[in-house]
């Protein structure tokens, strides 16, 4: 058990840690998308809820969404570190990692249409959530509004979903639900406006922004498989396999870009 949580650590660190940086960025580009999305369902509420003077119903209602998105985060990276902690993947990590990896590509990849995957991922049934919403509209400003930004904070996106993925393979539950975070966090600005001025962007725009988070995702999901593949190869030398082949392909691109940098 120590032995493989310390292969985690140490590939984290060789990776720099996880790119908060990164889940920012797709978080404000993928706030289009949520705009789009959530933007009719937030206005309503504040709008069924009526005007209120005081801008901390409208901060509760985010900041409890983006709660939401950290306990996410948390639950991933839990479920990560038990299975491997458990031993159940033992030298396998690896290709764990390649495999989430993989995930997130192919759920970038149905964001940008490249394949026939466009579902969305909701933990509850909008009907259950405009019951939820209208219910919580009668609860009081602050308290209502922390209730309706916890019930969008469980109607995730693909993109979201993505994120939730990549927070499995992080090397402590708490970069888990710091990832999740930073994401929430770059949607904040956009999805604080539209729930105090009940501002819309074009589909236009909004499609060219979830387009570039979807780019991020596809480049995160990159770095993840790497790294599995990385440790796949550090802990299968002995027995090379077309994984090891691959490695050096990719070495030896990453060598010659650098080059024309």
């Amino acid at each position: 058990m120590d032995h493989s949580m310390h292969n985690m650590h140490d590939m984290a660190a060789a990776a720099g840690g996880f790119d908060y940086a990164l889940a920012f960025v797709a978080g404000v580009l993928g706030s289009g998308h949520c705009l789009g999305m959530c933007g009719a369902l937030v206005s309503g509420y504040f709008m069924q809820a009526g005007k209120t003077r005081s801008y901390l119903p409208y901060f509760a209602y985010q900041l409890s969404r983006i709660f939401v998105y950290s306990l996410v985060g948390l639950t991933a990276a839990s479920l990560g570190f038990v299975l491997v902690s458990s031993g159940m993947f033992g030298k396998i990590q690896g290709i764990l990692q390649m495999t989430i990896g993989g995930v997130v590509i192919i759920l970038a990849f149905g964001i940008l249409g490249w394949i026939p995957f466009q579902g969305s991922f909701r933990l509850i049934p909008m009907n259950v959530l405009r019951k939820g919403y209208a219910s919580a509209s009668q609860k009081g400003p602050v308290l209502g509004a922390m209730i309706a930004g916890v019930l969008n904070g469980m109607m995730p996106c693909p993109l979201t979903f993505a994120m939730a993925v990549k927070a499995t393979t992080a090397s402590t539950i708490i970069d888990g639900g710091l990832l999740m975070l930073a994401f929430g966090a770059g949607t904040l600005p956009t999805m604080l406006l539209v729930s105090v001025a009940f501002g819309k962007l074009g589909a236009n725009v909004r499609g060219m922004m979830l387009k570039a988070a979807a780019f991020i995702m596809i480049l995160m999901g990159l770095n993840t498989f790497y790294n599995g593949l990385n440790f796949y190869v550090a802990e299968t030398f002995k027995h090379r396999t077309f994984l090891h082949a691959l490695k050096e392909y990719i070495d030896f691109m990453i060598m010659e870009l650098s080059k024309l940098g």
